[in-house]
């Protein structure tokens, strides 16, 4: 078994503990050695492990180790992988064994992936790397997912859709079919998009509409 350990000690990262013990259920594959979270004080236990420090642990740490950040902002995600510079630590994807491939040879999956319990992937999809499909979410026929991106739980993604890097989409949201979401774009829960979004902007609604705050 090779060590790994979570960055990341809320609520997701307590799941992600929960969804290793899974897969090591089907397949024993990890040894869970803790947490990492620059929010949290080192030595601080949880149910799942004990917090062993941040950045500074992470970029120190002199043994090979799997990393997986359970974070659920995109923006976040992306600058704590910019900050690890250690060439020690690689970033496995954690696949939940009851995920649904209609096509598995059609897939292809990056680094750093998170997918969860309940997940159904279609035919012909590409996914980059860093992204986070929470659980029961429907990814439809010859989507393009691009980096960094957080699809929280039941959240439905129609066929030919392209989502580009660090956007979030909320809990039960839609996007229909073949619609271009761009960068940074934030998706509110049961949302449904019908065109394509413009950067940088939070949607809301059904249908979603623009909203500033």
């Amino acid at each position: 078994m090779k060590d790994i350990a979570i960055y990341g000690a809320g609520g997701f990262g307590r799941e992600v503990a929960c969804l290793i013990r899974i897969i090591n259920e089907k397949n024993p594959t990890w040894n869970l050695i803790g947490f990492f979270d620059d929010g949290i004080e080192k030595g601080t236990k949880n149910e799942y492990g004990e917090v062993l420090g941040g950045i500074t642990e992470v970029n120190n740490f002199s043994e090979p180790l799997a990393i997986v950040i359970a974070i659920g902002n995109p923006r976040i995600v992306s600058k704590i992988v910019s900050n690890i510079t250690n060439p020690n630590i690689e970033y496995p994807n954690l696949i939940s064994p009851d995920l649904i491939y209609l096509d598995e040879n059609n897939i292809t999956i990056g680094k750093g992936n998170i997918i969860s319990v309940g997940n159904i992937i279609s035919c012909n999809v590409s996914i980059g790397n860093f992204n986070i499909l929470n659980w029961s979410n429907t990814i439809g026929h010859d989507v393009k997912i691009h980096d960094y991106n957080a699809f929280m739980p039941c959240v439905k993604i129609s066929g030919e859709v392209c989502i580009g890097d660090r956007n979030f989409f909320g809990v039960g949201s839609t996007v229909l079919q073949q619609i271009t979401i761009g960068d940074d774009t934030i998706i509110g829960a049961n949302s449904l998009i019908l065109r394509k979004t413009k950067n940088g902007m939070t949607y809301v609604g059904n249908p979603a509409n623009i909203i500033n705050y």
